[in-house]
């Protein structure tokens, strides 16, 4: 009942202060952000001190390599936090936008306004930038946050948000704007996810088994992020070289993240010639690599893939990989075993990466170029949210703009309805 009350009150206060936030100026929210990023900075080495609690907790509790990864704060990613705040206060600002206008026969003028979405609650493991990332995109389109971060990084989350809460008080902006819950009790998911009267949506961001939980205990909507299987195809009128350094930056640049490739699809014509190339590169970096039977007949050392390959996001040093007959065969492998994701192609031919920027219905479709890229920072948005694979009401990373939906707006001169 302690918790189910303090999520409550949580969820009130947060629903107040999204009524205040809807109201504040662009100057104020930019200003306060900028602030927020400085205040980060300043206390740089406080975080990366209470980083290494959780780091050493996460450790001795046996968390994967790329859980901790995700967990560990460092001067470098203390950085990146205060660099996404600048970033989104540059950004322009959603609310209030008239996005269009027309006239009707009666004349009536009829538009359309965005306007914040009211409270999002937000439920994360391991990364804490997520607390700064979540806080600024909120902020800045005029919603209020509840963040829920994993016990693992419980410590670094309440330490992020004090800093940035201490920047809503010195603007006489409503601290509840941010607001965290601050017990790692399971209870306090199951309760938060039961305030539709405070709270408009759930964002959930980890692993496959939490975003299921997720979907199947929240009486308020969801945007779901299930996983990252994301491929690459090399067409047969790839260049190799460019192929090849794709690759490896997709796999090997950080691979427990959800924009790393999983699985690689090879054209038959070239596989010959690229796959030992790609395999020395990445066996190099200790990539394991498991195969389709006709790849194992090319790379002869290499583990067999079997049917849960196909579907794994490992998030780790390990790779599938099929060689397909042709675009058809790697299009329909996507589709049966793809996540909506992220998938690249690889090709010199217009036509065929026109075809695959036309055919793949995944969030992010790139042509030469690394999975790496979907990412909200990376394409522009200033952080993300995160990366929805589900349709409605957002598709891909989400910045300012997928926080907002639209109103009517109506201007008449006396009009009635007959």
């Amino acid at each position: 009942m302690e918790i189910k009350n303090s999520v409550q009150q949580i969820a009130q206060r947060a629903q107040a202060a999204a009524r205040q936030m809807s109201r504040v100026s662009s100057t104020a929210k930019n200003n306060a952000l900028l602030q927020m990023a400085d205040e980060l900075i300043r206390h740089t080495q406080q975080l990366i001190k209470v980083s290494v609690r959780d780091v050493a907790a996460a450790k001795k509790s046996g968390l994967s390599k790329a859980m901790i990864d995700r967990l560990t704060l460092t001067k470098s990613t203390v950085a990146g936090m205060a660099q996404g705040l600048r970033e989104v206060a540059a950004l322009p600002d959603p609310v209030g936008r008239v996005t269009s206008m027309w006239r009707r026969p009666n004349g009536l003028v009829v538009g359309r306004m965005r306007i914040p979405l009211g409270v999002i609650g937000i439920i994360y493991e391991s990364r804490p930038n997520v607390t700064a990332d979540a806080s600024a995109l909120c902020l800045k389109s005029g919603n209020a946050v509840i963040l829920r971060g994993g016990s693992e990084a419980i410590n670094s989350n309440l330490a992020i948000a004090a800093l940035l809460q201490n920047i809503l008080r010195k603007n006489n902006l409503p601290e509840a704007a941010i607001s965290v819950i601050p017990t790692t009790e399971r209870e306090a998911v199951y309760e938060m996810l039961q305030q539709e009267e405070y709270i408009d949506l759930i964002i959930p961001r980890g692993g496959e088994e939490l975003i299921r939980a997720v979907v199947a205990q929240s009486r308020i909507p969801v945007i779901k992020h299930y996983k990252g299987v994301c491929h690459i195809y090399i067409d047969a009128q790839a260049d190799l070289d460019m192929a090849v350094n794709i690759c490896f930056n997709a796999k090997v640049q950080r691979p427990g993240v959800c924009n790393a490739m999983e699985t690689l699809l090879v054209h038959q014509d070239i596989a010959r010639q690229f796959l030992p190339l790609i395999a020395a590169k990445l066996q190099q970096a200790n990539v394991l690599l498991k195969g389709c039977a006709k790849t194992r007949k090319i790379l002869k050392n290499i583990e067999a893939a079997e049917e849960k390959d196909w579907y794994a996001e490992y998030l780790d040093l390990i790779l599938a990989v099929r060689i397909v007959k042709n675009m058809d065969e790697a299009i329909a492998h996507i589709e049966q075993y793809g996540s909506l994701h992220t998938e690249s192609i690889i090709t010199n031919d217009y036509k065929n990466s026109q075809r695959f920027l036309n055919e793949v219905n995944s969030s992010t479709v790139l042509v030469n170029a690394s999975t790496r890229f979907s990412d909200g920072f990376e394409l522009g948005l200033g952080a993300e949210i995160g990366i929805s694979t589900t349709k409605l009401h957002a598709f891909g990373p989400m910045g300012l703009e997928e926080l907002t939906t639209t109103k009517f707006i109506i201007y008449g001169e006396g009009q009635v309805r007959t």
